[in-house]
């Protein structure tokens, strides 16, 4: 099995339809520069980023992006096929040894650190402590990049807001200049529209897609556990087989057979 990662469509799609959405209603107005304000846009975007890295770890911040980037991809494996080649370990394991086993071209990272930790001969227990203990880490750490996100998507639209007390006090202390009402009057709106853009079309969008792949990875990894203690405890590779069947739903399973 190998694991490659893919582009996914679905976020792609969706990013690229609702930008062209906004942008699209932008162009068919009166006049699209109107939309463009640099000062509303430095406040939302810095006044976003600044509060970031005030609740965050620098370090923290700096990994989200590789957090990110699962957003826009996909696991060429799914549960099925990683299925399917812990029950093909498991035969080799029976057929010829642990040794035979652990020598095997094992893609899945997770995968093969359990498959070694088998053929070293650790307990079933052990091997479940210790990668128990990598499944919590992982999840930790996804929930960390969701949290950064889910933070952004909150301090934007807290930020227009800012922006648009700011214009309005622009455009009150500016009454006796009739110029000066229009720029007061654009920060003071722009900024709520810039902050609800980069909240809801990307950083909350965003989130729960990391969510979505978060899941996938901690079934494949549970599905890894398990088959993996299965061998350690040398069932039957039929009993392995069935044993992380109960992960996978009706469909999984057919595709599974």
């Amino acid at each position: 099995m190998q694991e490659r990662r893919l582009t996914d469509g679905a976020t792609v799609f969706g990013i690229v339809i609702g930008s062209a959405l906004v942008v699209g209603t932008i162009m068919l107005g009166h006049s699209p520069r109107i939309f463009l304000n640099l000062p509303s846009f430095l406040l939302v975007a810095g006044g976003t980023l600044a509060v970031t890295f005030i609740r965050n770890p620098m370090s923290a911040v700096s990994g989200t992006m590789a957090v990110i980037r699962k957003a826009f991809t996909t696991r060429l494996a799914s549960p099925s096929k990683l299925i399917g080649e812990v029950v093909y370990l498991s035969r080799t394991a029976r057929k010829e040894s642990l040794l035979a086993m652990a020598r095997a071209d094992i893609d899945d990272p997770f995968l093969a650190r359990g498959i070694s930790l088998c053929a070293d001969g650790l307990e079933p227990e052990q091997i479940r402590s210790i990668l128990e203990t990598e499944i919590s880490f992982t999840a930790l750490r996804h929930q960390r990049g969701q949290e950064i996100l889910e933070g952004m998507g909150a301090s934007a639209p807290a930020f227009g807001m800012i922006g648009t007390l700011l214009g309005l006090v622009q455009m009150l202390t500016s009454l006796s200049d009739p110029k000066a009402l229009g720029p007061a009057m654009a920060v003071a709106i722009l900024t709520t529209l810039y902050g609800a853009v980069i909240a809801y079309l990307f950083a909350l969008p965003l989130a729960d897609k990391l969510k979505v792949r978060s899941r996938e990875e901690l079934l494949n990894m549970r599905v890894c556990l398990e088959g993996v203690i299965a061998i350690a405890q040398g069932d039957h590779p039929a009993s392995v087989d069935e044993k992380l069947r109960a992960f996978l739903g009706p469909k999984g399973r057919e595709a599974a057979a």
